[in-house]
């Protein structure tokens, strides 16, 4: 194992049986069909933060790239999902009238009306669940206590939103599909770490290495709470509407902060950044699980598919 590691902007995510890689040109997706065998699908990164220059911007990048990755992230499940539809021979005769009437309807553009309401519905449940009901919840609770200091309230707001957030984490954690999923999670980060340590990039080398990376998404999202309870400190509790409203409205300027923090975690390597990561690599206990050869395998492929010959195209 080398003792050098060069940080990479190459990144990914689990998928249903894969893993999505997404490097400076290109993201593939490689999925492990029930037949054995590994599809990759593989395009053009086609983005407007790359295409009009965001992705150089600061903080303005983070804004677009949350975005952005929710829906590439989306895409790439719905295409894993579609290799096992693919070999259900019961599908069809399991559809309802209506989603029969939808695919009459709509032929192959339902997987884009049905990839834009997933990413409606995780926004909504995302904002509403870990954002505003906890808020909600601390506003009623001391309602009849109306001189508590604002930083007694967001103090047991804070505790409110992170204790939803793990025990969100905790209960998917223990159904068996996502297990799964947080395995190829761990062969992702396992095969970064390889690439980042410049070893090649065989089974027996991703193992050795760790299934914690400081640049995951879920420290993006561990980052985005943190970083939401110091910036909505400053929002006045007097009335429920505009405070809900406010925090909604700020959420850009959350995103844009988060993403430049784990950006720099992910650069440099000191005690400072070590704080950072610190809350979301151990969140990474429940969203990754140790991968088996064949997952490593598959998170391999996709790896392979996206990274350039030259080291200095893809430098974090």
């Amino acid at each position: 194992m080398s003792n050098k590691i060069k940080p990479t902007s190459v990144g990914g995510q689990a998928v249903i049986e894969g893993v999505m890689m997404r490097g400076t040109k290109d993201i593939a997706t490689a999925v492990r069909c029930p037949d054995g065998h590994i599809e990759i699908e593989k395009k053009p990164i086609n983005l407007l933060s790359v295409k009009w220059g965001i992705n150089k911007i600061p903080l303005l990048r983070g804004v677009f790239s949350f975005f952005e990755s929710l829906y590439t992230g989306v895409t790439c499940l719905m295409f894993s999902a579609k290799m096992f539809e693919e070999e259900d021979a019961e599908t069809a005769e399991s559809m309802s009238k209506f989603e029969k009437w939808l695919m009459d309807k709509l032929g192959d553009k339902i997987y884009t009306v049905i990839m834009f309401i997933s990413v409606l519905l995780s926004l909504v449940l995302g904002i509403g669940l870990f954002m505003l009901l906890p808020n909600l919840i601390v506003g009623l609770l001391l309602k009849p206590f109306p001189n508590t200091p604002v930083v007694v309230l967001n103090l047991l707001e804070s505790i409110v939103k992170m204790t939803f957030f793990v025990a969100y984490l905790f209960l998917v954690s223990q159904m068996n599909d996502i297990k799964r999923v947080f395995m190829y999670h761990g062969a992702e980060h396992k095969s970064i770490f390889a690439y980042e340590y410049g070893e090649e990039l065989t089974v027996e080398n991703v193992k050795k290495y760790t299934r914690f990376h400081p640049r995951c998404g879920t420290s993006f999202l561990v980052l985005v709470m943190i970083v939401s309870i110091l910036i909505f400190s400053v929002i006045s509790w007097d009335n429920l509407v505009t405070r809900m409203v406010l925090r909604i409205a700020f959420l850009p300027i959350v995103a844009g902060v988060s993403y430049e923090l784990i950006k720099l975690a992910g650069r440099k390597d000191n005690k400072c950044t070590r704080i950072i990561s610190a809350p979301g690599v151990w969140l990474q206990h429940l969203t990754t699980r140790e991968p088996t050869d064949d997952m490593i395998e598959v998170a391999l492929a996709a790896l392979k598919s996206v990274i350039s010959d030259n080291r200095e195209d893809d430098k974090w």
